[in-house]
């Protein structure tokens, strides 16, 4: 993407009163939306989901669609991504969709203890190498920061492309005595994943798909 597009894009977002750009010192600070996203930007009472690392927010959009009696937050540090989502969503006139542009390691600083019912990890960047597994999404610090958000039944969903990602987090749920709900290491194969999972397709999730590259997925709560 060229730096003109990134731009347009940049600035189209600060049109959509559906997206929330805070500085780091703003997060930091007292975001005002915390603890009041649902009376403040939702004017409803209905549980909130979160995609984490939403990308082009497609899926973020689509689970929103699906459940209108629920309040979606697609959350991404690169603005110029989340802007097709966001674009959707606003020229669909959609009222359950919210984007917020900040980095996934201040998550804690957005939401309010246990203001947050569902969060979905949509293929993330597994961070293979050793020195980058503090960014890894499903590591134990992250699992806390998910925790200290979530109600006491949240629900946690992590689908993946990569086989490393898939088996690390759940040896990591197993090792740490969370409970995992469903695992299965190809959806498209093996039968019995959840609806949700297997008809709503990320831009990249159709390219893995024809490379024939197993997609993985698993639900679970942080105890």
């Amino acid at each position: 993407m060229g730096s003109k597009n990134k731009l347009k894009r940049f600035r189209e977002n600060e049109t959509f009163d559906i997206v929330y750009q805070p500085t780091r010192e703003d997060m930091i600070g007292e975001l005002p939306q915390k603890g009041n996203w649902r009376k403040d930007v939702f004017k409803n009472d209905n549980p909130i989901v979160l995609e984490l690392g939403c990308g082009k927010g497609e899926y973020t959009v689509e689970l929103a669609k699906r459940f209108p009696e629920k309040n979606f937050i697609g959350i991404d540090i690169k603005g110029a991504r989340f802007w097709r989502g966001a674009k959707t969503a606003v020229e669909s006139g959609m009222t359950n969709v919210a984007f917020l542009r900040t980095q996934i390691e201040l998550i804690e600083y957005a939401f309010a203890s246990g203001e947050v019912n569902e969060i979905w990890i949509t293929f993330p960047d597994p961070q293979i190498k050793y020195k980058r597994t503090k960014h890894r999404l499903t590591n134990s610090e992250f699992l806390k920061r998910y925790k200290n958000i979530l109600a006491a039944d949240g629900v946690m969903n992590l689908k993946t492309d990569s086989e490393f990602m898939h088996g690390y987090t759940l040896g990591l749920l197993h090792g740490e005595g969370h409970e995992v709900i469903y695992a299965n290491h190809h959806i498209y194969k093996n039968e019995g994943a959840p609806a949700v999972v297997t008809e709503i397709q990320t831009f990249y999730e159709s390219q893995y798909l024809e490379q024939n590259k197993p997609i993985t997925y698993i639900q679970f709560r942080i105890k």
